[in-house]
């Protein structure tokens, strides 16, 4: 690491007692990189054994790594957190400006301890940290909190707003963090780690600085060498025509779309919320991340006419994806595009999860079809598939946990669905419910042993995808799902979005690394990817964790995938090998 670098500097604030203070920290981020590697270690010194997540003593943290502001798509922040939602570990990426802001204003990591004694915001510059009284921001929706912060604090440009809404400050499990207006902090309930810490937002304020680089003649040969082959590469095209929202027709047609709760796999209406149309109609405007060449940030323009007065429209604009379609779209089957961006915008300005929220929907609407929740339990409403109005008012029930029934829904539901039934169709996997694919055995072995029980862990949909079905081998999928899980891990600890993947390999990691001063070998940053799983696997397996111990809905197998009808014995065998590999893998 060079001596000059400001990433080894990490940033440490506690909550309770207002205070702050910096260590330098080199053997940290030389032992890990930064990312997922850093965060990871820190995770592992700052959360006791057996603690509740609402523990003042659950840190957040957040990291980013060495070529952060150097390299182009390297715009990721990663934070880390034991998750109110699974209770296991908590591990969130987003894009942005938050990467680049935090590495401008002169650290490699932050780790938030305690808990204030009133509603705060916190403003970070290369000086420190200033402690802001959020009194009145509480109660306020994502939206408005950001414009009240840009108004009232100096800067811009490098500057990044992290905030949660009404969704983060009644805890609910899943609730988000949102930066940029269109970026979060998604998965696994780091918005409801702030709401129990009354940290209502983080203004991150960059400086305009020098990062050093060990030969700046090769830095500019590796920097224009990258930059080239993600501007060739074909794959990555699609991500700037018309977004991730480009699979939900070769999703449908393969019979992979989840639609319904999973009770089919096509969507009649696929066509009306596609890529395609969203694009034709409704796109307004292309974003990218900080230093980043894709733009694949789609924006939808949408006029929502005001009530008795013609020809007048209030205009919002909506961020759009191919999970949050899904989760909004075929999983509920609403099949208007304009229902979809309602529900978008509505989910965005409570601050919660969007993936999660959909499942949870769509898992109500099936248990009132089923009588196992009625209008007593959602305060009058009557949730059936597609019904756009109906949902909008249950997501403001569920931000507030308006009775009891909102307040299960806001633990997920697995939590749910152990309270009032229907187990066998609640759509969650290590607590974490699933993604837009049922492509096959790969997509679910992911969702079961993923460090995040997300898709973007090993990628198994895209196995499946790849794989016919009479060419399926147990062994070698569990072997190719482990090394690309590994392999993620030095991705994430790059901070490297995971787009790049075609582009970013270990040699040019490698490459990238040595300019920070970073001396790993391609093999090298191989076994540090299985060592970082490995610690990450430990901080799970120490909180009673077992994939095998997982359970697994039955609704999987009820519904056919593009593999034929999933046999859940060779499921389990599955998860079993990748067990097994966890355990070596781990010195466990």
């Amino acid at each position: 690491m060079l001596k000059n670098d400001p990433l080894k500097r990490v940033l440490y604030i506690d909550l309770s007692s207002k205070k702050f203070w910096i260590e330098e920290r080199e053997d940290l981020f030389a032992q890990n990189i930064g990312g997922t590697g850093v965060a990871s270690a820190l995770l592992e010194e700052e959360c006791p054994k057996d603690i509740d997540p609402q523990d003042p003593k659950n840190p957040i943290i957040f990291a980013v790594g060495p070529s952060t502001s150097l390299f182009p798509i390297v715009s990721k922040t990663v934070s880390m957190f034991l998750s109110p939602h699974n209770r296991l570990l908590g591990e969130s990426h987003a894009g942005g400006r938050s990467a680049v802001a935090l590495r401008l204003a002169g650290y490699g990591a932050v780790v938030i301890r305690g808990q204030s004694n009133l509603p705060v915001y916190l403003v970070i510059d290369s000086s420190g940290v200033k402690f802001r009284d959020a009194r009145g921001l509480w109660g306020l929706s994502v939206s408005d909190t950001g414009r009240f912060i840009r108004e009232r604090e100096k800067g811009s440009g490098l500057r990044s707003i992290l905030r949660i809404g009404r969704a983060g400050e009644t805890g609910v499990t899943y609730s988000c963090v949102v930066t940029e207006t269109y970026r979060h902090f998604g998965r696994l309930g780091l918005g409801a780690l702030f709401g129990y810490k009354k940290l209502k937002a983080i203004l991150i304020e960059g400086e305009r600085r020098i990062i050093p680089v060990a030969d700046s003649k090769l830095y500019r040969e590796t920097y224009d060498d990258i930059l080239a082959r993600l501007r060739e590469n074909p794959s990555l095209k699609k991500y700037y025509e018309l977004g991730t929202a480009v699979n939900i027709i070769p999703l449908n047609k393969l019979g992979a779309l989840p639609t319904r709760n999973l009770k089919y796999t096509r969507f009649e209406k696929a066509k009306d919320i596609s890529g395609e149309t969203f694009a034709e109609k409704f796109l307004g405007r292309r974003l990218a991340c900080a230093h980043c060449p894709m733009a694949c940030i789609h924006i939808a323009a949408l006029r929502i006419p005001y009530k008795d007065t013609p020809f007048f429209y209030k205009t919002v604009f909506v961020s759009y994806d191919y999970e949050p379609i899904y989760a909004t779209g075929s999983m509920i089957g609403v099949g208007s595009p304009e229902g979809v961006l309602l529900l978008l915008d509505e989910i965005e300005n409570h601050g919660l999860d969007v993936i999660s929220t959909g499942v949870v929907l769509a898992w109500a609407t099936e248990a009132f079809e089923k009588s196992l929740i009625t209008e007593k339990h959602t305060l009058g409403l009557k949730p059936s598939f597609g019904d756009v109005e109906t949902y909008l008012k249950m997501l403001a029930h569920l931000a507030n946990q308006s009775n009891e029934f909102y307040a299960a829904l806001a633990r997920g539901v697995d939590y749910a669905s152990k309270k009032y039934g229907g187990d066998d169709f609640a759509l969650a996997f290590g607590g974490n419910e699933m993604s837009g694919y049922h492509t096959g055995y790969g997509i679910h072995v992911t969702h079961l042993t993923g460090s995040r029980h997300s898709h973007l862990d090993s990628a198994g949909y895209s196995y499946d995808q790849k794989t016919k079905s009479e060419e399926l081998d147990i062994h070698k999928l569990v072997e190719k799902l482990f090394q690309e899980e590994a392999y993620r891990q030095i991705l994430s600890s790059a901070v490297c979005c995971f787009f790049g993947r075609s582009v970013f390999d270990f040699e040019t990691l490698a490459k990238m690394f040595s300019l920070s001063g970073f001396n790993y070998t391609a093999d090298d940053l191989k076994k540090l990817g299985q060592e970082i799983l490995a610690r990450k696997y430990r901080f799970k397996k120490a909180r009673n964790f077992a994939p095998s111990k997982l359970r697994i809905p039955k609704r999987i197998f009820e519904t056919v995938s593009p593999h034929g009808e999933l046999d859940e014995n060779t499921l389990k065998t599955a998860v079993k090998l990748y067990e097994e590999l966890l355990e070596k893998g781990g010195g466990v």
